[in-house]
């Protein structure tokens, strides 16, 4: 169970605000769900999806960089000195 902080309901325009202590480690403009749950709030940071990159928009304005098929894709494998890891054991 985490430490229990009190906050003061208040008036903000048309709306009821909750103030909540800076110790909880919130920031500004974080967007939160609250929920009830049996009589009682729950809040927590809305779940964002990950952020990726498109890259379809300049993929045409490179005419000189193709894809390559997997089998033409090479990859080093360096050999790992395996037998000196053996030899600490020993």
């Amino acid at each position: 169970m985490g430490k229990d902080y009190q906050a003061k309901v208040f008036r903000s325009g048309n709306s009821l605000a909750l103030r909540l202590p800076a110790a909880l480690g919130l920031t500004e403009g974080t967007e939160m769900t609250l929920r009830e749950e049996q009589g009682r709030y729950v809040f927590e940071p809305v779940q964002t999806p990950p952020k990726t990159i498109d890259l379809t928009g300049i993929a045409g304005s490179m005419p000189w960089l193709k894809a390559i098929e997997r089998e033409e894709r090479e990859f080093d494998d360096p050999e790992r000195p395996w037998h000196l890891l053996n030899d600490k054991d020993a």
